[in-house]
């Protein structure tokens, strides 16, 4: 356990400059066992509790960690919650408050550089739709919903933006638009199109893509059961996809939901219902070394 809070938050303490890199084989190594969010030193013992908490993500910022929750103390269903990072763990969640949340289930929080959070709101549509806001030094500012043909009357789930080597702005997500749920991507808000290399006829969601575009986790069914983490990888944001493999090292028999990357790649923070949780789906961390790669600095 000692070792997983050195390295994490030796991992945690900067963060990575944007650039592409030639092989995620040649940046880090293999995943470590995960561990419960709380159980890292430092942090608080309300991260987890017996209600539902998923979606978490950390700012790339501050490492705060965001995640959804149905905890008591929030305006009704799933709410947003941050906890901000203490250095080894992180301290008590805060309820985003209004206008983030709202009386209905918002989830799927997505902070990225700028400023900029995208979350999931069925405050105007029953399934589920992509939002934006800006968060601003005193609070958030209103919510944008994305236009259609990004949402649709369909369910839209885990938006994750970044930007590709060309310029170009990507946000990835998984819609049942098509029937189950698949991985899409708009390009410049453009159409979103399905992604052929990660998509399977099980449900594959809630995707994740690293800072530079080259890495992807995500959630899928397709090994039969409950759902696992899964993940794939690219030298580039111009080619396609490697063929996507299980994350063995953080999967279990239970399930395993919305996995995302820290900004310099050596956090993963998911959601999971295995055994020696706190009741309901609680939040999970495992930690891998950086091998090689750029200059680790921190965004102004």
């Amino acid at each position: 356990m000692q070792r997983i809070n050195r390295q994490f938050a030796a991992g945690l303490a900067g963060i990575a400059a944007l650039c592409a890199a030639p092989s995620l084989a040649q940046q880090f190594g293999p995943w470590q066992p995960p561990v419960s969010a709380e159980s890292l030193t430092g942090s608080s013992p309300q991260l987890n509790t017996p209600a539902t908490e998923g979606c978490p993500i950390l700012d790339p910022y501050t490492n705060d960690l965001l995640f959804a929750s149905n905890r008591d103390g929030g305006a009704g269903g799933l709410d947003i919650w941050r906890a901000p990072w203490l250095g080894d763990g992180w301290g008590e969640p805060v309820n985003a408050g209004a206008p983030v949340v709202s009386s209905e289930n918002d989830y799927c929080p997505t902070p990225v550089r700028g400023r900029t959070l995208f979350f999931v709101s069925r405050r105007d549509e029953p399934n589920g739709d992509i939002y934006v806001v800006k968060m601003r030094p005193n609070g958030y500012g209103a919510p944008e919903r994305l236009p259609e043909p990004i949402n649709s009357p369909a369910q839209e789930w885990s938006p994750s933006f970044f930007i590709a080597e060309d310029g170009s702005r990507v946000l990835y997500f998984s819609s049942t638009r098509d029937g189950g749920q698949d991985i899409f991507a708009s390009v410049d808000g453009a159409a979103p199109v399905k992604i052929a290399a990660l998509n399977t006829a099980a449900d594959d969601a809630r995707p994740n893509v690293s800072h530079d575009g080259l890495e992807i986790v995500f959630d899928s069914n397709r090994g039969g059961g409950a759902p696992d983490i899964w993940t794939s990888s690219r030298s580039s944001t111009s080619v396609p996809w490697s063929t996507p493999q299980p994350v063995a090292a953080v999967n279990s028999p239970a399930g395993e939901s919305r996995a995302s990357l820290s900004w310099d790649g050596t956090a993963m923070v998911f959601g999971s219902t295995r055994e020696g949780g706190d009741g309901g789906a609680d939040i999970y961390v495992s930690t891998r070394e950086k091998i090689t790669g750029p200059k680790i600095v921190r965004p102004k």
